[in-house]
């Protein structure tokens, strides 16, 4: 299931732009109506591909992104370890092959991702990597560095500071951090190279189909950029790993995220 249907997708570039239905609805020559239907849940292809330029979206991917799923993640070193967060879910992504195990992200709660981490039979974890400092990220932090593990992040109590550009090496991974801020402020992203597809953990600047909401137009133009500065060198291939949803691949969100299919 998709963090954000559609509903959410506009009301985020509405924030974004800090633009009404309203306004939206006269610029895009749709009667109020439609658009006010439409936000609430309402689908319609024509009205989402005459509405898709006014908010910046891609109006094919908007039109067909009732009923997207992504393909089901095929990799079997990675294991999606889904919690609660008050009355949604986030993700916390574990990494392991024969030489490391690198956890990315820790959930809202103290102890469910340690909790998870054990029923998968696994007992050492080498490195920890954050995203972002929101505590439905970093609320099990406390049950891990008991533990005395390696953890990575910025400006995260208790982390290793890592910058974008920087490299740490585990086994025969390598992550490489990078700048996704806008969303939060800080906030990292994390190329992984060796396994058999490249790997972006995204955190929440990028779901399937959508991408993580912005309180300014400042942070949701910063977000737009961080992305375009991050994703255009990656090839369609490489996998993303967002910190609420599924997984996806750059190639399927190319197509059919109407935050980046152009």
């Amino acid at each position: 299931m998709l963090e954000d249907d559609f509903t959410y997708v506009i009301r985020k570039a509405f924030k974004g732009l800090a633009m009404a239905p309203t306004e939206a609805a006269r610029l895009a020559g749709l009667p109020e109506n439609q658009v006010l239907a439409f936000s609430r849940g309402e689908f319609s292809a024509d009205v989402a591909r005459q509405l898709a330029p006014i908010l910046g979206l891609a109006p094919d991917a908007l039109a067909n992104h009732y009923g997207y799923q992504p393909r089901p993640l095929a990799l079997q070193e990675i294991q999606r370890i889904e919690m609660s967060f008050d009355d949604e879910r986030v993700n916390a992504w574990l990494i392991k092959t024969d030489d490391a195990t690198i956890l990315f992200d820790t959930g809202h709660l103290p102890h469910d991702c340690q909790d998870a981490v054990s029923q998968l039979g696994i007992s050492k974890i080498d490195q920890i990597f954050i995203t972002h400092e929101h505590p439905d990220h970093i609320g099990g932090i406390s049950s891990f560095l008991k533990k005395e593990i390696a953890l990575y992040g910025s400006n995260i109590p208790g982390s290793a500071q890592i910058a974008p550009g920087e490299t740490i090496d585990s086994g025969s991974l390598t992550v490489r951090a990078c700048d996704l801020s806008g969303h939060a402020v800080p906030a990292l992203g994390y190329h992984l190279q060796g396994l058999s597809l490249p790997i972006l953990v995204a955190g929440d600047a990028l779901f399937a189909g959508s991408m993580g909401g912005c309180y300014t137009t400042e942070r949701y133009q910063l977000a737009l950029r961080s992305l375009k500065s991050v994703l255009t060198p990656l090839p369609d291939q490489t996998i993303i790993l967002p910190g609420h949803g599924p997984a996806t691949s750059l190639g399927e969100e190319r197509l059919r995220n109407p935050f980046l299919a152009f």
